[in-house]
């Protein structure tokens, strides 16, 4: 005899539908799980084992055999447990097999029959939702997540006997409704910032547009806090957002079972490994870059990382994705993140500074700025020199702000809403602009247009700086909720591409 059970496995970013199918003959007892699945699904067998019995279920005792199709794909994780003690206590005729039909099940299993979360549940739900199931057993904690997807039935279970009575129609379960989730308004880290203006303005053109942003100037001058303050000013996320951050997060190994609804900020140390930067591994995991979805990723003193772990983020900077391929694996993950950096001028700090003269040679000026590649720099939006504050302004309670965070935020919401409007997609933002819908979306008049080139020429601008230009004065113009760009907003923007000697 045989029975099926459906369930689902990992595939990059989605997820694939597995069949658990069970067979027993007579021979001596024995559990066997074929299918190319690890070491975690290989001693699924202990753990299903220890669960069935202290159930007060029959575990049969026979030679069984258990195949995970397709063959061929490698499976990963504990959640096969529950689907392959529902094929078990199928095939032996404790529950029948009619009642297990269009249901996906996933679940980890304790050895005293309790169901324990488990990592990538919305994948899992996802897959059962294309492939026409209409429902899925998850775990209880996992419940909140499953109901972020719509369109099917979520059954959550605490144990493998409330599964058994379920299927046996001895206890039906409810359906999880689904909850609805608030984003809460960020700290007001921004507001208390004393001077910095441009960088200020810099940091509301970024969360309005989505660009890239550099900070450089000497220690103390308040970058990192710059650099923290973008969070707080960014809309909240979208439903639709939420879901893509919450699967993303569900695939890494801290917070699985919880719901993002907050846009995250990482932030990872400058000794950061380049697997943990981009993702991989070997059970391919996302990234920092990944994990910062629909968020920031801050990297405090660029030039200090790695220079495997700084090129690696081309790709991602450009094409918001990243590809990792192994020579068993290609697994693509979602990385559209604004990125926001910090730097020193030198390796002293103090290059260019009015009150503290700099320690650093010629040559370690020179070492420390070839760190940062020509072309990641040409991949940051806007670069901004941040310079040391007056002590006399720190403790100035005159100098209050001319608007609350609320309304720092209104702005970048309304920017945002413009954009959206224009591109005829929510979440769309000026820095997705494409060169080749500049002509469509950011149409220069004939001054601006004399007046970029004239400085895209004495800048020495690349074609992508060019284009960042004009992507960023977009911004500036719907910040103004001004449909043509006009040359003060080019100016505005070029500002943002000027550098000087000490940065």
């Amino acid at each position: 005899m045989t029975s099926r059970v459906y369930t689902a496995t990992f595939l990059g970013i989605d997820g694939k539908l597995i069949e658990v199918e069970c067979d027993t003959s007579n021979g001596l007892p024995n559990l066997i799980i074929v299918g190319l699945g690890n070491k975690a699904i290989d001693e699924a067998k202990e753990r299903v084992r220890s669960a069935i019995r202290n159930t007060k279920l029959d575990f049969p005792k026979k030679r069984i055999t258990i195949n995970l199709a397709p063959a061929n794909l490698p499976k990963d994780g504990s959640h096969l447990d529950l689907p392959i003690a529902i094929a078990l206590l199928t095939v032996s005729g404790q529950l029948p097999l009619e009642s297990i039909k269009d249901t996906l099940i996933v679940g980890e299993l304790a050895l005293d029959g309790s169901v324990r979360s488990v990592r990538g549940i919305i994948n899992f739900v996802e897959t059962a939702k294309i492939n026409g199931f209409k429902r899925v057993i998850v775990p209880t904690d996992n419940a909140d997540q499953a109901t972020l997807v719509d369109g099917i039935e979520v059954l959550a279970v605490g144990s493998l006997k409330e599964t058994f009575e379920h299927f046996a129609k001895m206890k039906t379960l409810s359906s999880t409704p689904r909850k609805t989730f608030t984003s809460t308004a960020g700290s007001s880290t921004l507001l208390s910032i004393r001077g910095q203006e441009q960088a200020k303005r810099a940091l509301l053109i970024a969360a309005s547009g989505g660009h890239n942003l550099l900070l450089s100037g000497p220690p103390g001058s308040g970058k990192t806090m710059l650099a923290k303050a973008l969070k707080e000013i960014l809309p909240p996320p979208t439903t639709d957002q939420v879901i893509e951050m919450t699967k993303i997060h569900s695939l890494s190994s801290a917070n699985y079972d919880q719901v993002i609804t907050e846009r995250p900020f990482r932030s990872p140390h400058h000794s950061a490994s380049h697997t943990s930067l981009v993702g991989g591994g070997r059970n391919p995991k996302p990234g920092e870059i990944s994990l910062a979805h629909h968020g920031v990723l801050c990297m405090d003193e660029l030039p200090e990382y790695s220079r495997q772990a700084l090129e690696s983020l081309r790709q991602p900077l450009e094409d918001r994705e990243i590809s990792i391929s192994r020579v068993s694996d290609h697994v693509v993950y979602p990385a559209d993140f604004i990125f926001i950096a910090t730097q020193n001028p030198c390796p002293c700090g103090y290059l260019g500074d009015k009150k503290r003269n700099c320690s650093c040679t010629l040559a370690q000026i020179q070492l420390y700025k070839k760190k940062v590649s020509g072309p990641l720099l040409d991949r940051i939006d806007m670069i901004i020199d941040v310079g040391r504050v007056d002590l006399d302004k720190i403790l100035d309670q005159t100098d209050s702000p001319n608007q609350t965070i609320n309304e720092v935020r209104q702005c970048v919401i309304n920017a945002r809403h413009i954009q959206e409007n224009r591109y005829k997609k929510q979440g769309s933002t000026n820095s997705h602009l494409r060169s080749d819908g500049v002509n469509k979306f950011a149409k220069l008049d004939q001054s601006s247009i004399v007046l970029l080139n004239q400085a895209a020429n004495n800048l020495s601008l690349s074609a992508r700086s060019y284009f960042k230009v004009i992507k960023v004065a977009r911004t500036i113009a719907d910040l103004e909720s001004s449909e043509a760009i006009l040359p003060h907003h080019i100016s505005e923007a070029l500002q943002f591409r000027l550098r000087s000697n000490s940065s």
